[in-house]
C-alpha cells in the first residue's frame, strides 16, 4: 500500500528528472534584431540570412549550429577577402559576447540557407533556431523580404 500512495510523487519526480536532461531552450537572452531572409530567385537552391545578434545575458554565447524546419541545410559561413578575391568560409562556430552584438550582413558573417523544402516568397516567414555549445537553443520567427 505504502507504494501506491508514494507513486504520484515517484512520477512527479521522474518527470521532473527527464525534463532536466531534455535540451535546453534558451531564455530571452540573444536576440536576432532586424532580422531578415532574401528571397529565393527562381531556380536557386540557396538563399541567406542577416541580422544582427544581441547578447543581453551576463556570458558570452557560443553558438555551433543553426537549423530550420524549411531548409535542408542551414551553416553560418563568412565572406572574405583573398589576395582581391571574394571568397566565401564555412565558420564552424560564432561567440556573441556578454552585452555585445554580431552583424549578419551582405559581405560579412552571414547564414547560408540550402535546400529549400518547399517555395519561398516575400511576405512568408521561416524558423531559425540556433543552439549554443551549452546546449540551449534560440528560435526565431524570421521574415522573407527583399533588401
Amino acid at each position: 500500500m505504502k507504494f501506491f500512495r508514494s507513486f504520484p510523487l515517484m512520477l512527479f519526480v521522474a518527470g521532473i528528472l527527464l525534463a532536466a536532461c531534455g535540451p535546453k531552450q534558451g531564455p530571452a537572452n540573444l536576440v536576432f534584431d532586424q532580422a531578415w531572409v532574401r528571397p529565393l530567385p527562381p531556380g536557386m537552391k540557396m538563399t541567406a540570412g542577416f541580422g544582427t545578434l544581441h547578447n543581453t545575458g551576463d556570458g558570452a554565447i557560443v553558438l555551433v549550429s543553426f537549423s530550420s524546419p524549411s531548409f535542408g541545410d542551414v551553416s553560418l559561413h563568412r565572406t572574405e577577402q583573398v589576395d582581391g578575391v571574394s571568397k566565401m568560409r564555412a565558420v564552424p562556430e560564432l561567440t556573441v559576447a556578454a552585452g555585445e552584438e554580431v552583424l549578419l550582413e551582405p559581405g560579412g558573417f552571414h547564414l547560408m540557407l540550402m535546400m529549400p523544402r518547399s517555395e519561398m516568397k516575400s511576405g512568408q516567414h521561416v524558423t531559425l533556431e540556433m543552439a549554443s555549445d551549452d546546449g540551449r537553443r534560440f528560435v526565431f520567427e524570421v521574415p522573407i523580404e527583399r533588401r
